[in-house]
């Protein structure tokens, strides 16, 4: 019954932060709910792990986490160099 909590929760946030990649008001709040998606997303896998009792999730998490920490850096970089 929590589960379905917690997912219910997990995807509210993530609908907030689709929002607000789609309506922000400048490319840095863009990068910045990408950035809120990513987070979510990795807790989201180490849930899963955690209801699966499955190690092979979290290696997943990490991996996740390590390329969505590039993608903000790269896209940072970017609009660092643009302004």
């Amino acid at each position: 019954m929590i589960n379905y909590i917690v997912f219910g929760l997990i995807g509210i946030g993530i609908f907030f932060s689709l929002i607000r990649l789609i309506k922000g008001p400048s490319s840095f709040d863009r990068v910045l709910s990408l950035d809120v998606m990513n987070i979510i997303i990795s807790g989201t896998i180490v849930f899963i792990a955690y209801i699966f009792n499955n190690e092979l999730y979290l290696d997943i998490a990490i991996v996740y986490a390590i390329l969505a920490f590039l993608e903000t850096v790269v896209f940072a970089r970017y609009l660092e160099g643009r302004s």
